[in-house]
């Protein structure tokens, strides 16, 4: 994996841990993206009006290729969180209606949750899953315990972003449409750490990044609509994509509401196809595949550093490319994540979760075993200060 470091604009001198926030782009693609841009400024017309909307199908083909449905119920959206938001503000919740959460799911999508309980007088029911995680089947149970006969919607992560367990969806899901309750998967993290069928998921609402895992550049995401459910959606923003004057007229509403809502650049959304393809001509299987070998080793040299036990309990194929290990609430939690990069360059999240502190290292095939050796004899380091302090 070493030869894949440059094909990646990281910085050099930091040892970059934290794909799963932000991602990072390979230089194939980045170009692509360019590429697409200079074919914007060099035509702007051309671009934007005569050719839009064939780019666009284009683009979305291979996505729908690459996630295993059809084209016409996916839509590209700039992230997740503006997916979850659209279906959020689509769906007519009425006073005393629930929406079944988890306490694992991203923060800014619970805030979603808290203004349409401000607004709308929805319920949030936040089921509390403990941490070691308890096996798949209790997981299922936990779940489903908090559904009752005011569920509109059940919003799960498929993989979580504060603690990076992998949430039993297609388990939930299948069991939300034998109940006929609404079920949104936030997948943000799961382009390019899973291998995706959206058609067999079942999901009646999915919405993932493709500028995470999947390495496209920042602003691509989707949102995958089964076709039942396509008139239920609304725009955010009302557009020349809205109404009889639409200029989608050979494209779904869907398409036509989300994707032409003003001057926006879509060069992330036409290389995402580029990014696919990066993928497959280097083995992102393989590339995976080492990727988790390398997590799960240096999640057992931290955890055998703190003494405290796994997050996953029994579930080890809970993580893939990203994962969390508890740091002890009393060695500094607050400080560390600022010490890793200011001491010694190391960009990782440290996470205050509830009443505990979780270390989150990502690893990319741009990752070496060195960069995982360091951070433990880092935290060596700190363990050391810190307890000589007391």
């Amino acid at each position: 994996m070493n030869k894949l470091k440059s094909l990646f604009f990281l910085d050099p001198e930091v040892i970059f841990l934290n794909h799963g926030s932000f991602g990072a782009t390979p230089r194939p693609v980045l170009e692509n993206y360019q590429d697409w841009q200079r074919r914007l400024e060099k035509q702007p017309v051309l671009y934007l009006v005569r050719e839009n909307q064939e780019h666009f199908r284009a683009a979305r083909k291979e996505l729908a290729s690459y996630l295993n449905t059809d084209p016409d119920n996916l839509v590209y959206v700039p992230n997740a969180t503006f997916g979850v938001n659209v279906i959020a503000r689509s769906l007519d919740f009425q006073p005393g209606d629930e929406l079944l959460t988890t306490n694992h799911e991203y923060g800014a999508c619970d805030n979603i949750w808290a203004f349409l309980s401000q607004k709308k007088g929805l319920k949030v029911i936040q089921r509390q899953i403990p941490l070691p995680l308890p096996s798949k089947e209790e997981m299922i149970e936990i779940i489903w315990e908090g559904v009752s006969e005011r569920t509109r919607l059940i919003f799960l992560s498929q993989i979580t972003s504060p603690t990076a367990i992998r949430l039993p969806v297609e388990e939930i899901c299948q069991r939300a449409r034998e109940a006929g309750i609404l079920i949104l998967v936030d997948g943000a993290h799961a382009p390019g750490q899973l291998d995706l069928d959206l058609d067999d998921l079942g999901a009646d609402f999915y919405t993932g990044n493709c500028h995470k895992w999947l390495m496209a550049p920042k602003g691509s995401g989707f949102l995958h609509i089964q076709p039942e459910h396509l008139d239920l959606v609304d725009p955010l923003v009302v557009s020349w994509g809205w109404g009889e004057n639409c200029p989608y007229d050979n494209d779904s509403r869907l398409q036509a509401i989300l994707e032409w809502w003003g001057t926006t650049d879509p060069a992330a959304y036409f290389s995402t196809p580029a990014a696919i393809a990066f993928q497959q001509e280097y083995d992102w299987d393989q590339v995976r595949t080492v990727c988790r070998k390398m997590l799960g080793g240096v999640l057992r040299k931290i955890e055998e550093l703190t003494g405290l036990p796994s997050i996953y309990g029994e579930n080890e194929g809970s993580f893939i490319q990203i994962g969390a290990a508890e740091w002890p609430a009393d060695w500094k939690p607050e400080s560390l994540q600022s010490w890793l990069y200011d001491t010694h360059k190391i960009e990782i999240p440290v996470i205050h979760w509830g009443d505990r502190w979780l270390i989150r290292p990502s690893v990319q095939g741009y990752n070496r075993q060195l960069d995982l050796d360091l951070l433990v004899k880092v935290l060596g380091e700190y363990k050391k200060n810190v307890r000589s302090k007391r």
